[in-house]
């Protein structure tokens, strides 16, 4: 980390909706899960605010819900269509935004402005695109019976943090491979899949490390991809199904991001 002054940016909040009922808007009596009152705020707000905090100029939601429509323009933000999908989604948003954009979720109910400070201050100077990542050990640490969905390296499990920044506009290669590791979300060992033979070997032989495996799948995209660690396992915790909110509901409160 340095004391230069951060490059100025703008942020990207997804907030669409995959169709269908959302079991965890029905669970919580909301109309969509970014009105999901917690602390007494609803988790855009507390989201749009932590990127405030964090020097974000423009922020924009992407929604497809009229309620979240609403709420956002009452927010002050700037409201775009959502895509088929958030990868698609994303693309939208650098095309209105431009580069450096940072992107994140209604969902991130935990999130911080001080989590995002530090990732943007570790990611490398030479990358393109940056994903923030924490260990296992790191998260259950600090939501201890968190059920999380894990990518197995030489270097531990890992989770992700709903954190991107795509800093400049060559990361607009990052969509098409976002967009496919979308569909297998769920399933990490089709992600690892698409190493290809020789760091598939590695894989499989626990030798690969995340770091590796997210700067050669940069590489097949045609620019340069980081993976930051970050040291708050909090960073981790969305707030994607019933048990997801009961935690956050359960844990002690932290400071509100000043207004």
């Amino acid at each position: 980390m340095t004391d230069a002054v951060p490059t100025p940016f703008n942020a990207l909040i997804l907030a669409g909706s995959r169709g269908g009922v959302d079991p965890l808007a029905a669970y919580a009596g909301v109309a969509h899960k970014a009105l999901i009152l917690l602390e007494g705020r609803t988790l855009l707000a507390r989201v749009a605010d932590a990127l405030r905090q964090a020097g974000a100029g423009v922020i924009a939601v992407s929604v497809s819900d009229a309620a979240v429509r609403d709420h956002a323009v009452a927010l002050g933000l700037r409201v775009l269509d959502a895509a088929s999908g958030p990868s698609l989604s994303v693309g939208d948003g650098i095309a209105a935004l431009g580069t450096p954009l940072l992107v994140t979720t209604a969902d991130h109910a935990l999130l911080r402005p001080e989590w995002i400070t530090r990732f943007q201050s570790d990611i490398p100077a030479d990358a393109d695109v940056a994903v923030l990542l924490a260990r296992r050990d790191v998260v259950e640490a600090a939501a201890p019976g968190t059920r999380r969905t894990y990518l197995r390296f030489a270097d531990g499990g890992w989770s992700g943090c709903n954190l991107f920044r795509f800093a400049t506009p060559r990361s607009i290669a990052a969509i098409d491979l976002w967009r496919q590791v979308e569909a297998d979300r769920k399933r990490p060992w089709r992600i690892v899949r698409r190493l290809g033979p020789g760091l598939l070997l590695r894989y499989a032989l626990g030798r690969l490390t995340l770091g590796d495996a997210i700067a050669h799948l940069g590489r097949k995209a045609g620019l340069v991809a980081a993976a930051v660690a970050t040291p708050y396992g909090l960073a981790a915790v969305d707030v994607d199904k019933p048990a997801d909110l009961d935690l956050v509901r359960s844990l002690p409160p932290v400071p509100p991001v000043p207004r």
